[in-house]
């Protein structure tokens, strides 16, 4: 077997479903398997996999064992040459698999691919290609300077070496993987993915960055990014730099001040209101629900073809293909406030996120 992609799910039942369907899509051509953990979820995630998904190996922890653990767990029933470990919170398109794994199998020393992620809005996140967080480095960015942290020498549609990728997207040999451990159950959550780009760099291989292929990472959903998240994050920090770095007195002062510095000061995110004047489905089909649903504001074009402001544009995935969907959120202007939601195909939900800093909305379409 070629590839084998892991999802680990935590309560986002409506994200791993539009995850799946993109990658069920994708995987097409390739001898492949899915496997789904599930940290315990309380959201139906679970029932959903097993309906709507029956050929998708499902684990049913009885526990929530945490990012690390969770994904070594589902690795650990990997057949796949290539393991990709994938968040449940994004959208790949049809090619992403095929062209990842072209670009790995002709890249000599590879140890991780990543690619390029976008947000729910279509804007780039930085956090893609970053450089190892040295304390020095990770105190320049809790204070707004953020050059050292992310790699911004590499285009974000070029291929290149970079030495951290994020855990949404890591494509690896299942063997190389397992050479360096996985991802090190110390962490429970965040700097888990810093902690394996490092390994693996360590061990003689190169982690490279593939900016010609796109995924959409919607972010926010499995936590929010408040004090609890900084507490977390900055305390996997902690456990990085006291792994790989030499302790004495100023660097366990430095390290200490970081943690406490981020829980002062982190403020929890502004929720994004989109209150749109018009709404636009894009569709090659008449949806009457839809448009009972907003009424006025509701307009249905088979033909995707500008960007307005004040609009928020419904993509039908019964119509769009996910690369189709994910190039349009690419191409949207910087000046630009439009916002998306997608419609999964045979679903009765539209889904989305205006931020990339708080939840995405789950938006159910009435029946009647």
């Amino acid at each position: 077997m070629k590839l084998s992609v892991v999802i680990l799910n935590y309560n986002v039942r409506h994200f791993l479903e539009l995850c799946l369907k993109s990658v069920e899509a994708a995987l097409v051509n390739i001898n492949a398997e899915i496997i789904v953990v599930d940290n315990q979820s309380s959201d139906g995630s679970c029932d959903m996999v097993s309906t709507l998904f029956p050929e998708v190996k499902l684990i049913a922890n009885s526990e929530n064992y945490g990012f690390s653990k969770g994904n070594n767990i589902g690795v650990t029933q990997a057949k796949g040459e290539y393991v990709c470990i994938l968040n449940p919170d994004t959208v790949v398109a049809e090619d992403t698999f095929e062209e990842s794994l072209k670009h790995i199998e002709n890249t000599s020393k590879i140890g991780i691919l990543g690619c390029r992620l976008i947000d729910g809005q279509g804007q780039f996140l930085p956090e893609s290609k970053r450089y190892v967080p040295s304390p020095s480095v990770a105190i320049k960015k809790m204070l707004g300077f953020t050059d050292t942290y992310y790699v911004k020498t590499l285009n974000e549609l070029s291929f290149g070496e970079v030495p951290v990728l994020v855990g949404a997207f890591m494509l690896v040999k299942t063997n190389i993987y397992n050479e360096v451990s996985g991802f090190d159950e110390d962490y429970f959550m965040y700097g888990d993915d810093i902690d394996l780009s490092y390994k693996v760099g360590k061990a003689g291989y190169q982690n490279m960055y593939f900016g010609k292929t796109s995924i959409v990472h919607f972010k926010g959903e499995s936590t929010l990014k408040d004090k609890i998240y900084a507490k977390r994050f900055y305390g996997a920090m902690q456990i990085f730099y006291h792994k790989h770095f030499k302790s004495n007195l100023l660097f366990n002062t430095m390290v200490w001040f970081g943690v406490h510095l981020a829980t002062w000061f982190q403020k929890p995110p502004k929720s994004v209101e989109s209150n749109p004047n018009h709404i636009v489905y894009v569709s090659n089909a008449s949806n009457e629900r839809l448009k009972k649903m907003f009424g006025d504001k509701f307009t249905a074009v088979s033909q995707f073809d500008t960007y307005s402001n004040d609009t928020e544009y419904i993509l039908d995935n019964n119509y769009l293909s996910f690369k189709s969907i994910i190039e349009i959120l690419s191409n949207t202007p910087k000046n630009c406030n439009a916002t998306f939601k997608i419609l999964p195909k045979n679903s009765n939900f539209i889904i989305g996120s205006n931020s990339s800093k708080s939840r995405g909305a789950v938006i159910q379409i009435d029946s009647n």
